[in-house]
């Protein structure tokens, strides 16, 4: 066996123009989906790690009252038993953010868009600004209660300044109408889909225009160190909450219909149970994000079918290469066959050939992508950038799973092995009488 495969890596080697347009063919094809799949492996991860900087969270407990008529009002009164539960879990915890947010209308000089906004303690929440840079307009002019950071969209909408005072409408936590009055500080960049998500305020004034007291809030939000804990320290958290004996509802609620996330089969929950004070509900980044995962997939779904494609393309070019080495070889199989090699030696020769063509290729195709992976994430696209979420500080990052690579590597293996099994059954079934007999 040693001997076919010796003989095979030589017959690659005296055809190098051939060998290398055929290697180059499959290096192209796993470059491409080698990036395709660096760049799902890392978009999750950095899509919920900025949206855990502007959320101000890796988890979050909210609490829920029953109100009058049954109605249920988002609030959280005292968060003693709460933060001594975050504390006994043993969490690595940097940070407790408190929040809260509401659904309004924003007017202006008869225009009107609806958006979120969200009310953070922004003299605590420092981390706010170096994921929302400022188109226009200053931080520090946050330090007025009405002040509101809205994005560049939302702004060009209304067509509203840095200055200019904003009418809102809303709705309290008890259901009542209520309107309040922003003055714009500040303008963020552009985030895309996102940027009607972006839209901050003073978490006082929020909580004045909700009907909340001072001190409560809505959400309190746990920055971990990082995102690979947060699963384990959400369980431990909720594990010591229930020790406390805290209302909770149960976690890991799905919709078997899959319509849902698991985030709005959480809060649907909550319909159908009756309970008397603040039950509460922990959730995570994970959970909220969890259609990220969807796009996670679809990504590596594409990368498979371009994978396919691409070389059912290059085995039609492999199968009619191998086809016509075979003709040209058709003395050499003769000779070999008189000296005595069988018929699986000869179909392993061309076999061993296109094994070693296609890891040489699958192998020069991954390095070019881990080049052209380091090569895109030291270009600085800047914080400011409409795809900042998902980027990490503003720079393209990727992650390969080795298993994927491999995985990648096997396939293609395969598939090549499976593009020169015809010529090779051919050349293994000519008799050496008759190989040695055909005129090329």
């Amino acid at each position: 066996m040693n001997t076919i495969a010796n003989i095979a890596f030589r017959n690659l080697s005296r055809q190098k123009k051939r060998t290398i347009l055929l290697g180059s063919a499959i290096a192209f094809g796993v470059m491409i989906v080698t990036l395709i799949n660096g760049f799902a492996g890392a978009f999750s991860a950095n899509v919920s790690e900025n949206f855990s900087n502007l959320m101000a969270g890796h988890i979050f407990i909210s609490g829920t009252e029953k109100g009058p008529n049954d109605k249920d009002m988002s609030v959280i009164r005292n968060d003693s038993s709460l933060t001594t539960a975050v504390e006994a879990s043993g969490a690595p915890a940097k940070y407790i953010t408190r929040r809260s947010a509401f659904s309004g209308t924003l007017i202006f000089e008869g225009k009107k868009i609806r958006t979120n906004v969200d009310g953070a303690q922004l003299d605590k929440e420092t981390f706010l600004r170096e994921r929302l840079l400022l188109k226009d307009g200053s931080w520090d002019s946050m330090t007025n209660e009405t002040a509101l950071i809205l994005s560049e969209k939302i702004a060009n909408k209304l067509n509203v300044d840095v200055g200019d005072r904003i009418l809102v409408q809303m709705q309290t936590v008890n259901g009542q109408n209520n309107v309040g009055e922003f003055t714009l500080a500040g303008i963020s960049f552009d985030a895309g889909i996102f940027g009607q998500m972006m839209s901050y305020a003073n978490l006082s004034y929020v909580n004045e225009l909700l009907g909340l007291a001072p001190g409560e809030y809505q959400t309190m939000g746990v920055m971990l160190d990082g995102l690979k804990n947060t699963e384990v320290s959400a369980t431990e958290i909720y594990a010591r909450l229930n020790e406390a004996g805290v209302q909770l509802f149960d976690r890991g609620v799905k919709d078997e219909t899959g319509a849902e996330t698991p985030f709005q089969a959480l809060l649907r929950q909550q319909n159908k149970e009756s309970w008397e004070g603040v039950k509460y509900r922990l959730f995570t980044i994970n959970e909220m994000l969890s259609q990220i995962k969807q796009i996670v997939a679809a990504l590596d779904t594409t990368a498979a079918i371009i994978l396919v494609v691409l070389f059912v393309i290059i085995m039609v070019g492999i199968t009619n290469t191998f086809s016509m080495v075979m003709f040209e070889r058709i003395g050499e199989i003769g000779t070999m066959r008189a000296l005595g090699v069988q018929r699986g030696g000869v179909r392993s020769m061309f076999l061993y050939e296109a094994v070693f063509l296609a890891l040489g290729g699958a192998i020069a195709g991954i390095i070019l992508a881990l080049i052209a992976m380091a090569g895109i994430s030291l270009i600085n696209f800047g914080m400011d950038s409409p795809a900042f979420l998902i980027m990490k500080n503003g720079h393209m990052s990727f992650y390969l799973p080795p298993l994927k690579a491999v995985g990648n590597v096997i396939i293609i293996a395969l598939l090549t092995l499976l593009a020169v099994s015809s010529p090779a059954a051919k050349a293994a079934k000519l008799t050496p009488a008759e190989a040695l007999r055909t005129q090329k």
